[in-house]
C-alpha cells in the first residue's frame, strides 16, 4: 500500500530527540547520526553558536546535536552553547535571547536544530521529510495551566515550520511509547506508560494488543496525567547539594569595620548577621543548568567579583566565576549525569568534575542521593495515584507498566511502580528511542485510516 508521504516520527525531547520511519509492514527504521566515534541513534537537542571573522565581517555559525558538542569543546574561544530549548518554550517571559549583539526567538533557536534534525534524517534515509507526527508531554515543564501548554504548543509548531516541515501532527508521548510496546504483543493487555523525559514525567492508561485496534481513540485512552519535572528536577538536587556548596551558596561575606577594614576577632558579629557573599538567585540559576549561559553577562561578572573581594570564602566565588565565564555547563551536567547512572548501579559512587582550574570531588550514597530527591519522588507518587484514581482503575487491573526515558533506570523511581504493580509486571524497553518508533507507527496508522 503506498502512501503521500513516509510515515516520520519525531520525539524532538529536552535533552535529546530522535526520528524514525515506519515502513508498510510494521518494520521501523531508527534514524543514525554521525559523531567522531560510534554513530548514535539519539541527537542531542543543543544549540551552539560561533561569531567567524570571514572577508573582515562577523558571521554567526550554528552547529547542532553532537556536532554542536565536538565543535563546542574543541574550541578555544567559547562561543554561546543552548541547552533545552524545549523547557523555554510554555514561557511567555522568554520570548528569545542576544548572541552576539544580535536578537533571536526561542522558535528561531529550535528551528536551528529541527533543521539540522531533518537534514540529517533525509540523508539517513535518502528521501525528503515535510511531514512528520511529533511528540509531545502531557504537561509542558514550566507550565502551570492548559494554557501555557496550548501556547507552548503554538510554538513548538511554529519552530518546526520554520525548520522547513509543511505539516506536523501532535500525538501525547506516553501514547507514543504505548504504541511502541504494542508492536511487541500478541495478545491484549491494559497496560500504565511511564515516560520519563528530562523536563516532563507523562503517564498514561492504554489498552493495546492485536485485539484493541479496532476501538477508537477514547476506548483505547482510559487516562492521561503529567507533571513537569524529571531528570533535569533530579540534576538540580544534586547540583544544589553538591555543586553549589562548593562554589559558595552557603559562604558569607567577611566581617567588614567600613573605617578600619576587617573587624578583630575579640569582637565577632553573629553569622545570622552576616550576608550571603552571593545572592541566591544566581545558585537557582545553576541548578538549572540550561540556564548557565544566560548567566554569562556583563552585570552578573561585575557582581560576582565584587562578591569575591567582600566573601569570606573568595576561592569558592573565584569556581563559580570560571564555571560562568568558561559556559563550562555542559561538563557540569555530564558529571552530575554520570553520578546519577553510577548511583542506579551502586549503592555509593564518586562525584568528579574536573575542568581546567574547577575541581570537585565527593563521594555520595545513593540514600543521600534519595533523600535529595524526596519531594519529586513525592509527586511522581502523588501523580500516578491520582490517575488511578481518575480513571478508576485499580493497580491489580493493570497487566503491565512500561517505562521508558532515561529517569526510569533510577531506583528510587521503579520501587514506586514495584510497590503498587509488583517487579514482575515493570519492564522497560528501547528506553531512548521508544517515543520516536510509536510516533513512526501512530503516523503510519493514520495513514491507513
Amino acid at each position: 500500500m503506498s502512501h503521500p508521504q513516509p510515515a516520520i516520527g519525531i520525539d524532538f525531547g529536552t535533552t535529546n530527540s530522535s526520528v524514525a520511519l515506519a515502513h508498510p509492514n510494521g518494520h521501523v527504521d531508527l534514524v543514525t547520526f554521525p559523531t567522531t566515534s560510534t554513530p548514535t541513534e539519539s541527537y542531542r537537542s543543543i544549540l551552539y553558536l560561533e561569531q567567524l571573522k570571514q572577508a573582515g565581517r562577523n558571521s554567526l555559525k550554528s552547529f547542532t546535536g553532537p556536532s554542536g558538542i565536538e565543535h563546542y569543546l574543541a574550541a578555544e574561544n567559547k562561543g554561546r552553547l543552548i541547552q533545552s530549548l524545549k523547557s523555554y518554550l510554555p514561557s511567555r517571559n522568554l520570548t528569545g535571547t542576544e548572541v552576539f549583539g544580535r536578537r533571536y526567538t526561542i522558535e528561531d533557536l529550535i528551528s536551528r536544530i529541527l533543521s539540522d534534525l531533518r537534514a540529517r534524517a533525509e540523508i539517513h534515509l535518502d528521501r525528503p521529510i515535510r511531514h512528520a507526527t511529533v511528540g509531545r508531554p502531557v504537561r509542558f515543564v514550566g507550565s502551570d495551566s492548559d494554557e501555557d501548554d496550548a501556547f507552548a504548543l503554538d510554538r513548538l509548531r511554529s519552530a518546526f515550520t520554520h525548520a522547513g516541515f509543511e505539516s506536523v501532527t501532535f500525538e501525547l508521548e506516553p501514547i507514543a511509547a504505548a504504541y511502541a510496546y504494542e508492536s511487541t504483543l500478541d495478545h491484549d493487555e491494559l497496560i500504565l506508560i511511564g515516560d520519563f523525559g528530562g523536563g516532563t514525567s507523562d503517564f498514561s492508561l492504554v489498552k493495546v494488543g492485536p485485539n484493541t485496534r479496532s476501538l477508537d481513540r477514547a476506548q483505547r485512552i482510559l487516562g492521561n496525567s503529567g507533571l513537569g519535572l524529571a531528570g533535569d528536577a533530579f540534576d538540580a538536587r544534586i547540583v544544589r547539594k553538591l555543586v553549589s556548596p562548593a562554589l559558595g551558596s552557603d559562604s558569607l561575606e567577611r566581617e567588614m569595620n567600613h573605617k578600619s577594614g576587617p573587624l578583630k576577632p575579640t569582637s565577632p558579629r553573629p553569622p545570622e548577621k552576616r550576608l550571603p557573599a552571593v545572592p541566591a538567585w544566581i545558585y537557582a540559576n545553576l541548578e538549572r543548568w540550561h540556564y548557565l549561559s544566560f548567566l554569562k553577562t556583563r552585570n552578573v561578572t561585575e557582581l560576582l567579583r565584587s562578591a569575591r573581594v567582600r566573601a569570606a570564602e573568595p576561592e569558592k566565588i573565584v569556581g563559580l566565576i570560571t564555571l560562568i565565564d568558561e559556559d563550562l555547563g555542559y561538563q557540569l551536567h555530564q558529571a552530575v549525569q554520570r553520578l546519577k547512572i553510577d548511583l542506579s548501579r551502586h549503592e555509593t559512587s564518586p562525584f568528579k568534575f574536573r575542568d581546567g582550574s574547577m575541581e570537585i570531588e565527593s563521594q555520595v550514597a545513593r540514600t543521600d542521593f534519595e533523600s535529595w530527591i524526596s519531594d519529586q519522588l513525592q509527586s511522581i507518587e502523588t501523580c500516578v495515584d491520582g490517575l488511578l484514581t481518575a480513571s478508576n482503575i485499580a493497580p491489580q487491573d493493570v497487566d503491565r507498566v512500561f517505562l521508558t526515558g532515561g529517569t526510569s533506570f533510577v531506583p528510587a523511581v521503579r520501587r514506586i511502580f514495584e510497590s503498587r504493580f509488583t517487579a514482575d509486571r515493570v519492564v522497560t524497553g528501547n528506553e531512548f528511542t521508544s517515543v520516536a518508533r510509536g510516533l513512526a507507527l501512530r503516523a503510519l496508522e493514520a495513514y491507513r485510516s
